[in-house]
């Protein structure tokens, strides 16, 4: 798995001009997708909008939405901005929070891989051009959106809870903030 993971991050990669911190910068930086306002993407020619699961939608390990998300999420339908959760979490709880908001999931997605990035713009129809991702971490959501060319939006965690590895990337993400400028997180 982790081979074709690599083939899929470095295929995308050839395929593109590297350019210095483009990888890794996103379009926006807000709090909260609730900073996010549905007519706002819309205006923007915004058609689809993938999130992330954990401490973008839900606190790390919540199987449950907040009140204010499902109505965030509610208005992005009204606005005609469809939604997919994509997330590297087991199917299971990615797919009762999915259930929760009426959302397609893409569970076990290994981003930043591209595959499930393309996988999401199929179930909602759109094309890169008409596609956000909105996500908390630089090296797998902000990375994957920008290798297949979405539009980038980062947020900050909604916890300091995370899983262990994210703990350890955090680390290496707060230095590479600081360089690009991004507002510093709960304890950086």
């Amino acid at each position: 798995m982790i081979g074709a993971w690599l083939r899929s991050v470095l295929g995308a990669a050839r395929r593109r001009v590297l350019v210095p911190g483009r990888w890794l910068t996103p379009a926006r930086h807000v709090g909260s997708v609730l900073d996010l306002s549905p007519a706002d993407l819309r205006a923007d020619g915004i058609r689809g909008l993938i999130c992330d699961l954990d401490n973008t939608v839900v606190p790390w390990g919540a199987s449950v939405p907040a009140p204010e998300v499902v109505r965030w999420v509610a208005g992005l339908k009204q606005a005609g901005v469809s939604v997919c959760i994509v997330s590297n979490s087991l199917t299971s709880r990615a797919r009762q929070v999915g259930a929760a908001l009426g959302v397609p999931v893409v569970p076990r997605a290994a981003k930043p891989a591209p595959w499930a990035f393309r996988h999401a713009m199929r179930a909602m129809g759109t094309e890169p051009s008409q596609t956000a991702l909105v996500g908390d971490q630089l090296f797998t959501d902000i990375l994957g959106g920008n290798l297949v060319g979405v539009r980038t939006i980062l947020v900050d965690p909604l916890s300091a809870r995370e899983f262990v590895t994210t703990r350890l990337v955090r680390r290496l993400e707060a230095a590479v903030r600081r360089l690009m400028g991004l507002r510093r997180l709960r304890g950086d």
